[in-house]
């Protein structure tokens, strides 16, 4: 029987010749992860459990990125539960302030995830991953706690839809465009626990961090994981980094679908998301005028270098608009380092942009960038809910890189083009 690429990888993990959509199975994990807000509530379950240590130390992966460095002393008790249960249990894969970057940026670039791996994640945006050609989802605390545990975590095999991109992208257009284009056709609901499968010509066109930009947006459609197939181009980014044997799956061609939906990407705009839905989209021609204070460029979404670059192309010789403050979040030390190498630095502190440690603070609203009442931010994060970074009477409009980094000079929603 025909599967899809999803499918084939939880056979296998499952131990089984084949699976089908709406059957129940348990799966081996290759990798357990969890953060300095999740893993404290898996680690009082995990403890629970009564088992003397965990299944693998080099599969389960603990990252303090969400309110790191610490802002308070209530954050600074939950990374030290992290820190204890590390020790306490020799994990390899422990990332202090330092070595730690927003997680869902570090574990490719560390080679801890790969092609064909099964990966859960105490963290919605686990589906990353995907863009690897692997299965990563997102799961409760509770199911981190079992996974770490055992191993294992039961899944119902979902349905896929199979999204196809044709054509060519044009300029400022990239992974964070098509994936609001897409939620914002399909609705923040429109793949309700199923797996989006991305495919075309502009796929195979796109570099590893505009891919990982759209599996990571792929929680925000609704679905159980967003997932690429492996290509050169995953195998160039992964050779050299992976720490582990990978497998690459492909779908079959006969492999049955939900739905089979197509894109003409020459059609597609730069897209901004307006508050307060990732499915309430516009394109730039359409936004109008939007005053903003403040402009935040990072995340696990859009916190790589290819992503800093874009900003620092439009940034160049131009200045933060006076109304406006500007933050700029490297992913991980490494694109840091990379950044501040090209020059990326000077750009950004010439323009009277702060540039900030790896962090997933302002994403959040947990720390360094909340929004008072009434205050506007576009951000290239991934969510933009009623007080996603701040005040629930605030506005944050999401966009990719470049529009972020125009709009933080004009002082409003606005293009590179118009930027003088």
């Amino acid at each position: 029987m025909a599967m899809t690429i999803t499918e084939k990888i939880l056979a296998a993990h499952a131990g089984k010749d084949r699976v089908e959509p709406g059957e129940l199975i348990s799966a081996k994990l290759d990798i357990v992860l969890a953060n300095d807000i999740t893993a404290p509530v898996a680690i009082k379950e995990f403890d629970k459990i009564g088992v003397p240590g965990v299944f693998d130390k080099d599969k389960v992966v603990l990252v303090p990125d969400h309110f790191t460095p610490n802002k308070d002393i209530a954050s600074a008790e939950q990374a030290k539960m992290l820190r204890d249960f590390a020790k306490k249990h020799e994990l390899t894969n422990y990332f202090e302030v330092g070595r730690m970057g927003i997680e869902h940026c570090l574990l490719p670039e560390a080679g801890i995830v790969g092609p064909g791996d099964v990966i859960i994640g105490a963290d919605s945006h686990t589906c990353t991953y995907g863009a690897l050609g692997a299965f990563a989802t997102g799961v409760g605390s509770t199911d981190a706690a079992a996974g770490m545990a055992s191993g294992e975590a039961w899944f119902k095999v979902p349905e896929a839809i199979k999204f196809v991109y044709n054509g060519e992208l044009s300029k400022w257009v990239g992974g964070k465009d098509l994936i609001l284009h897409t939620i914002g056709d399909i609705g923040v609901d429109g793949a309700l626990y199923q797996s989006m499968e991305f495919t075309g010509e502009a796929i195979r066109n796109l570099s590893m961090d505009g891919r990982f930009t759209m599996a990571n947006m792929a929680i925000e459609a609704g679905g159980k994981n967003g997932i690429i197939e492996a290509d050169q181009t995953t195998i160039d980014y992964v050779e050299g980094r992976a720490q582990r044997p990978y497998k690459v799956y492909k779908s079959d061609e006969d492999a049955k679908y939900a739905r089979v939906i197509e894109y003409d990407c020459s059609q597609i705009e730069p897209t901004v998301a307006f508050p307060h839905l990732p499915e309430n989209t516009r394109p730039i021609s359409e936004v109008g005028t939007v005053e903003i204070d403040q402009a935040v460029i990072g995340s696990c979404t859009n916190g790589r270098i290819e992503d800093l670059r874009l900003a620092a192309e439009v940034f160049k010789g131009h200045k933060v608009h006076k109304n406006v403050r500007a933050v700029v979040f490297p992913g991980t030390q490494q694109i840091y380092k990379q950044a501040m190498a090209e020059g990326l630095f000077d750009i950004f502190i010439d323009a009277n942009v702060a540039v900030s440690t790896p962090t997933c603070g302002p994403c959040l609203g947990g720390h360094m960038g909340i929004l008072a009442k009434g205050e506007r931010s576009i951000a290239t994060t991934n969510r933009n809910f009623v007080g996603r970074m701040g005040h629930p009477e605030s506005e944050v409009y999401l966009s990719n890189p470049a529009i972020a980094a125009a709009s933080a000079i004009l002082g409003r929603i606005g293009s590179p083009e118009e930027v003088e």
